[in-house]
């Protein structure tokens, strides 16, 4: 159910508690659908990576082949890539190119001042959020221009909330950034008294040419809309049921139960649908007391999501034998992904 869930969206983000499998669900997921002849490609934004762990691969921060020449049952050629978000390198970038816009558009005795405003924001609380939300909202673009199929293996549920109701809330301020500076002529008074020849400059080579305020102005302008236009995008893009899907991870464990249904209501908040519930590592009921004894609980504590989240599929995959690291483990593991469905607790 599962696999047939990813292969009617173009976007799937994969998350939940830390530790419970997601990086091996998303992969499995995205290797599957690379078997079905599509082109994937499978991102990780948890700081703690373990996508090349799982792979046995580097992978890092730029997309990498997992996996080339697969053949589906028509003959369709599939292909999976991997990337790493390094959300440090992607503040920095960030940071680095919002300062260079700053500084190109401000007067050249500010540049220092530029500087040290910079230097705070990189500790400033949202600084690391907005840019990998950025990251993110750009690999969504590159995925739908360029491959069939994005799948995201997320960081943990606290952090994933947080980004997934960031573009509505990035694109509200930056609206409202916009309407002030409809508004403010006094803010159009500020550019046009830069306007002297030494203050109002923009690097071209190693010249340095006048801009008058008006350019700087629109300029300005322009990147609020691109910004305003690119989470928007993602935000049209996450709320869309027919090409975008949430899938939870859990283990059936009280506290990731009482997780799942807290990110739940946090995405339902943002209006992101969940598709399914993936119950990972369930425990046998017919080898030994111990693991019927903990199979048992796990019912008990599936009894309580059912109830919680009664519309969504239930899908439970048993405790398999050895790691789940290489690409043939991953088969395996995409096989019982395949077999789980629907089902109730017990």
């Amino acid at each position: 159910m599962l696999l047939e869930l990813a292969g009617a969206r173009r976007v799937v983000f994969v998350g939940g508690k830390g530790g419970v499998g997601k990086t091996a669900v998303a992969s499995a997921t995205a290797l599957a659908q690379a078997r079905a002849g599509r082109r994937v490609l499978v991102v990780s934004t948890d700081p703690a990576h373990n996508l090349g762990h799982l792979w046995e691969r580097t992978v890092g921060d730029r997309i990498t082949p997992l996996a080339r020449g697969l053949r589906s049952g028509s003959g369709e050629p599939g292909a999976l890539d991997g990337i790493e978000v390094d959300p440090v390198a992607t503040t920095e970038a960030h940071l680095a190119a919002v300062g260079g816009t700053i500084r190109r558009l401000m007067p050249e005795h500010l540049a220092g001042e530029v500087d040290k405003h910079m230097q705070l924001a990189r500790d400033s609380p949202g600084a690391h959020e907005s840019a990998v939300l950025e990251r993110i909202a750009e690999l969504v673009d590159l995925g739908l221009r360029e491959y069939d199929l994005v799948v995201f293996d997320t960081a943990p549920s606290g952090h994933t909330a947080r980004l997934m109701a960031l573009p509505e809330i990035m694109s509200a301020w930056t609206e409202g950034l916009l309407r002030r500076r409809g508004r403010s002529e006094r803010f159009g008074a500020a550019l046009r008294g830069l306007e002297d020849r030494d203050a109002a400059e923009a690097v071209v080579g190693t010249q340095r040419l006048p801009e008058p305020a008006e350019e700087r102005d629109a300029q300005i302008r322009r990147i609020l809309l691109r910004r305003r236009e690119r989470f928007e995008s993602l935000r049209t893009v996450l709320v869309d049921e027919q090409s975008c899907a949430f899938v939870i991870v859990l283990a059936a464990e009280r506290l990731p139960v009482l997780e799942t249904v807290e990110l739940h209501r946090q995405l339902a908040g943002a209006g992101v649908q969940v598709g399914a519930l993936v119950v990972n590592k369930r425990s046998p009921s017919d080898a030994g007391r111990l693991l019927a004894d903990r199979r048992a609980l796990e019912d008990a504590h599936l009894t309580t999501l059912r109830q919680s989240l009664p519309g969504i599929p239930l899908l439970q995959v048993p405790l398999l034998p050895g790691d789940i690291v290489g690409e043939q483990a991953l088969d395996r593991f995409g096989t019982a992904l395949a077999d789980a469905s629907d089902q109730g607790v017990g």
